[in-house]
C-alpha cells in the first residue's frame, strides 16, 4: 500500500511538474533580433525577462535580443536595409520603435506580418491596426520640465516658466533659455512637432526659431535645468522620472527638477510592436514572434514597461510610473497625433524643422 502511495504521489509531482513546464513558452524556438528605440536599462530588463519567459529562444543580436538606437537613426537602418526599391530583406525579425507613423509606412511597404491580440478591443486602451499589423505596447508621454528652485531667479532676469506647449515657443522672454531633442533622430520629438503643427500651425516653429531653441539630449538639457542655463525644457516624462529615480536609490532627492504637465495637453506616443513579414525577415520566425508580441501586452511584461517609466497601453493597468500622473487623466488631456499625416508628411515635416528651427 505504501508503495502505490508512493507512486501515486511520484505521479502527482511529475503531472504537476510537467504543467508547470508548459506554463513557460519552452516550445517556443529559433533565433530572434528586434530593433527598438526603448532606453537601454529596460532592454535589459526585457531581456531577462524573455530569456526566461523563452528559455530555446536564441538571442540574435550578440547575446540580445534587442539592438538599440534612437527611432530617427532607426528608420534611417530600416530604409538602407530596405534598399531604394524597398524589396530587400532585413536584418531583424521585430520592431518596437516610438512612433506608429512608421508602422503605417512599413505597412504601406508590405514588410509587416498580421497577428491576431485576442480580446485586443477591450485589452488594449490606445488603438491598434484593424487588420493586425500593429499594436501598441508602451507608451511615451512628451511633458515640459523646469527647475523649481529656479523660479525666483529666472523672475529675476523677466522669464516666465511655461504652462504651455505654446508658452514654451511663443514666450520671448524664453528665448536662449529653452531646449528640446532633434525630431530628425528622436521619434516621439518628431511625433511631439507633428502633433504641435497641427495645433498652432508652422508657426510654432518660426516662434521656436525666434526663441533660439537648443536642440540636445536629455541629459544635456537636465544638466542646463539644473545649472539655471535653461528654463524650460520639452522632454519625455519618463526621462524626469527616471533622473529622480536614480538619485534617489543613491540617497539623494531631487528638488530641483520637476515635471509640467501643460495646460494645453500632453503628446502620448504609444509606441508599436511590429513582426516583420518572413519574406523579409532575418530569422523567418514569425511564429516565435508572434509568441513574444503576445506575451508584450500581458501584466508581466507590462510591469516592465512601468518601471521603464513609461505608460501601460492595458485597460486593466491602474498602476502608473513612479511619480507619474492617471493615464486616465493623461488620455484625457492628450493633444492627439494624426498618424496618416505624421507618415505621409515625413519628410515635408522634417524639411520645415530644417528650414524654419535649424538654419
Amino acid at each position: 500500500m505504501k508503495k502505490v502511495l508512493a507512486l501515486v504521489l511520484a505521479l502527482i509531482l511529475t503531472l504537476s511538474l510537467g504543467s508547470t513546464a508548459l506554463a513557460v513558452n519552452e516550445d517556443v524556438e529559433g533565433e530572434l533580433v528586434i530593433y527598438t528605440s526603448m532606453y537601454p536599462f529596460v532592454i535589459d530588463m526585457m531581456d531577462e525577462a524573455i530569456k526566461k519567459e523563452f528559455p530555446n529562444l536564441i538571442p540574435g543580436n550578440e547575446g540580445s535580443f534587442f539592438f538599440y538606437q534612437g527611432t530617427g537613426k532607426l528608420i534611417d537602418r530600416i530604409y538602407s536595409e530596405m534598399g531604394a526599391d524597398k524589396d530587400k530583406p532585413l536584418e531583424c525579425d521585430m520592431f518596437m520603435v516610438a512612433e506608429p507613423a512608421f508602422s503605417l509606412e512599413l505597412k504601406d511597404y508590405g514588410y509587416l506580418h498580421s497577428f491576431e491580440v485576442e480580446n485586443a478591443d477591450t485589452l488594449l486602451r490606445f488603438p491598434y491596426d484593424e487588420e493586425g499589423y500593429w499594436y501598441p505596447v508602451r507608451v511615451c508621454n512628451m511633458v515640459l520640465a523646469y527647475n523649481p528652485e529656479a523660479v525666483d531667479y529666472w523672475a529675476e532676469k523677466g522669464v516666465t516658466i511655461p504652462k504651455t506647449f505654446k508658452d514654451f515657443a511663443y514666450d520671448p522672454s524664453l528665448k536662449g533659455y529653452i531646449s528640446m531633442g532633434d525630431p530628425l533622430t528622436s521619434g516621439t520629438t518628431y511625433a511631439a512637432v507633428a502633433s504641435l503643427l497641427d495645433t498652432y500651425g508652422e508657426e510654432y516653429l518660426d516662434k521656436l526659431h525666434e526663441n533660439s531653441v537648443m536642440r540636445e539630449s536629455g541629459s544635456t538639457a537636465i544638466a542646463k535645468l539644473q545649472d539655471k542655463q535653461c528654463a524650460a525644457l520639452m522632454i519625455l516624462e519618463e526621462s524626469i522620472l527616471k533622473f529622480i529615480k536614480d538619485e534617489a536609490d543613491k540617497g539623494n532627492e531631487v528638488t530641483n527638477l520637476e515635471v509640467i504637465y501643460p495646460d494645453d495637453g500632453v503628446i502620448l506616443i504609444p509606441s508599436t510592436v511590429m513582426i516583420v513579414a518572413e519574406e523579409y525577415s532575418k530569422h523567418v520566425n514569425a511564429e516565435a514572434c508572434e509568441a513574444v508580441a503576445q506575451w508584450l501586452l500581458t501584466e508581466e511584461a507590462q510591469k516592465l514597461i512601468l518601471q521603464g517609466y513609461m505608460h501601460s497601453v492595458l485597460a486593466s493597468v491602474t498602476d502608473i510610473p513612479f511619480k507619474s500622473v492617471d493615464t486616465k487623466g493623461l488620455i484625457e488631456k492628450d493633444m492627439g497625433v494624426d498618424w496618416v499625416k505624421a507618415y505621409k508628411n515625413r519628410e515635408q515635416i522634417r524639411n520645415l524643422w530644417t528650414e524654419k528651427v535649424t538654419q
